[in-house]
C-alpha cells in the first residue's frame, strides 16, 4: 500500500495519540485502520462519552484531575506511550491548544481533524493548526495556482445540504447523556463550553420540542423572501459557542456583530434592499439571536427590511442574494461559489484578497465588490487537492469514504498542504534542469 506521495505507507514504529474527536464511532475506526499499518493506538478520555467508543480499555487513558493538572499529566503520558503522533478534532479547546504546543516541542506530527472547509460532503485533515491558525492562512491563491495539477475540471456545486446532520444529533446526544448520567468516574471534568452538561441537554430538548413550530415558521419566511422581489443580502450565523468565532473573531458575543451589521446596513444598503439573517443549523437558543435582530432593527428603524430565517437550506436564499456577510463561517465558500461578493470580519481561510472584499460595510452593502472567480476556482480546487477529504465524521457511508483516503495522508511524512507545494518545486526544478 502507497500513500498520496508514492511512499511506502506503514505505521511500524509509529503510536497515535488521541484526544477528543467527533461524536460517534469515527475515532474507534480510524484507530482500527491504523493498527492494520503496524501503528500502535491510545486515547485519552476527559468524560465519559469519549470512553464510551472506544473499543479497548487497555489503550484508555482516563484524565480525571483538575483542568490545571493537565499539561503535566499529558507530558507524562506523552513519553509513556512513545507517542510519535498527536489526533485531535480542532485545536482551540483548552486541552487541545496545550497538548499542541507541548506535541510541537516534543517533535510529535499533530494531527487535526475539523468539519469540511467545504462543507458538507467533505471533511478537513490539516497538521499542526486548523481554521485560523491553518498553514492555509500563510499560502497565496498565486502559489496554489503553480501547484495544481489540473484547474480546467469545474468543481462540484457545493450541496444544499449537510449530509449527516441527523447522524451527528442522535451522536451528540448520546454522548451528552453519557456525560450527563454515566460520568462518575470523571468528578473533575471541565467541559470547553461555558454551559454545563445539564443545561446543554435541556436547551437540545427545547430545540426538538420546538423544531414543528420553527419549520413552518422558516418555511414561511423563505418563501415570502424568494417570492418578494427584493434585492436582499444575507448574514450567515454562527453558533456563538464555535470555535472559530471565539478564537478567531474580535466580537464578544452574536449579538455584537448583529447591532454592527444592522447599523450599518441602515446606513449603506438602499432603501429598498432587505437584509437576510440566517441561522445555523444547530443554532439552539442559548444566545438571544432572534431578541438582539428584532430590537436592533427596530433602533435603527429598518424593522421591516430585516428577517431573521431559523436554519434551513442555505442555497434557497443565496441563490438570488445580493451578497453574503459573515464573521467567518465556512458557508461562506457556498456563496463564493455562486460569484456572491463575501464580507468577512474574522480571521478565516479564505480571507484572501481576491476572494473577499473588504470595504466598509456599509459601502459594501450599497455597492459590493465581488469575487475573482478564476481565483477562486483555483483555491477550492487547491483544497480538493489538499486538506478536503470526501466523507464525514457521523454516517456509515461518510466514515467509509473518509477512511479510504485518510489514513494514507496520516502516513505520509509531509502536510496536505506542503506535499503539494513541495511535489511541484520539485517538477519545477526538473524542468529547469531539461533546459
Amino acid at each position: 500500500m502507497t500513500n498520496a506521495t508514492g511512499k511506502q505507507a506503514s505505521g511500524t514504529g509509529r503510536v497515535f495519540l488521541f484526544l477528543q474527536g467527533p461524536h460517534g464511532p469515527f475515532y474507534a475506526k480510524l484507530s482500527a485502520r491504523l493498527t492494520e499499518t503496524g501503528a500502535q493506538c491510545w486515547r485519552v478520555a476527559f468524560n465519559s462519552g469519549d470512553a464510551f467508543w472506544w473499543p479497548d480499555p487497555g489503550t484508555l487513558l482516563r484524565f480525571t484531575d483538575s483542568q490545571d493538572a493537565w499539561s503535566g499529566q499529558f507530558q507524562t503520558w506523552l513519553a509513556q506511550t512513545k507517542a510519535t503522533d498527536l489526533v485531535l478534532y480542532g485545536d482551540t479547546r483548552w486541552h487541545h491548544s496545550d497538548a499542541v504546543q507541548i506535541a510541537k516541542e516534543a517533535g510529535v506530527t499533530v494531527h487535526i481533524f475539523e468539519e469540511g472547509y467545504l462543507r458538507p460532503y467533505w471533511a478537513t485533515y490539516e497538521r499542526d493548526g486548523s481554521n485560523g491558525n491553518s498553514r492555509l492562512m500563510r499560502i497565496a491563491v498565486s502559489d496554489m495556482a503553480d501547484a495544481l495539477t489540473r484547474t480546467a475540471e469545474q468543481p462540484a456545486l457545493p450541496p444544499d445540504r449537510w449530509g449527516d446532520l441527523r447522524h451527528h444529533m442522535v451522536y451528540g446526544a448520546l454522548y451528552h447523556w453519557h456525560v450527563l448520567f454515566r460520568n462518575r468516574a470523571f468528578p473533575n471534568y471541565t467541559s470547553h463550553r461555558e454551559q454545563t452538561v445539564g443545561q446543554e441537554f435541556a436547551l437540545q430538548l427545547l430545540r426538538l420540542l420546538r423544531r414543528p413550530r420553527h419549520m413552518v415558521e422558516r418555511w414561511i419566511k423563505t418563501r415570502a423572501v424568494q417570492k418578494g422581489g427584493w434585492p436582499y443580502h444575507v448574514v450567515l450565523l454562527q453558533l456563538e459557542h464555535d470555535a472559530s468565532f471565539r478564537a478567531f473573531s474580535n466580537f464578544a458575543s452574536q449579538t455584537t456583530f448583529v447591532d454592527m451589521v444592522i447599523a450599518e446596513f441602515a446606513k449603506g444598503a438602499p432603501s429598498h434592499h432587505r437584509l437576510v439573517f440566517k441561522a445555523h443549523p444547530l443554532e439552539d437558543g442559548r444566545a438571544p439571536v432572534a431578541e438582539a435582530i428584532r430590537a436592533s432593527a427596530e433602533m435603527h428603524g429598518v424593522a421591516n427590511r430585516v428577517v431573521y430565517v431559523r436554519g434551513g437550506k442555505l442555497a434557497h436564499l443565496l441563490k438570488t442574494a445580493r451578497s453574503a456577510v459573515t464573521v467567518n463561517s465556512t458557508s461562506a465558500h457556498q456563496a463564493l461559489w455562486r460569484g456572491l461578493p463575501v464580507r468577512c470580519f474574522g480571521t478565516c481561510v479564505y480571507d484572501k484578497p481576491e476572494l473577499v472584499s473588504h470595504q466598509p460595510l456599509a459601502a459594501f452593502f450599497a455597492n459590493p465588490t465581488p469575487p475573482d472567480p478564476e481565483a477562486y476556482e483555483i483555491y477550492r480546487q487547491f483544497l480538493l487537492e489538499t486538506s478536503q477529504l470526501p466523507g464525514g465524521f457521523y454516517s456509515a457511508k461518510g466514515r467509509a469514504q473518509l477512511l479510504r483516503q485518510v489514513v494514507d495522508r496520516m502516513l505520509d511524512g509531509e502536510d496536505p498542504y506542503a506535499a503539494r507545494l513541495i511535489a511541484h518545486e520539485s517538477t519545477a526544478q526538473q524542468l529547469r534542469l531539461v533546459q
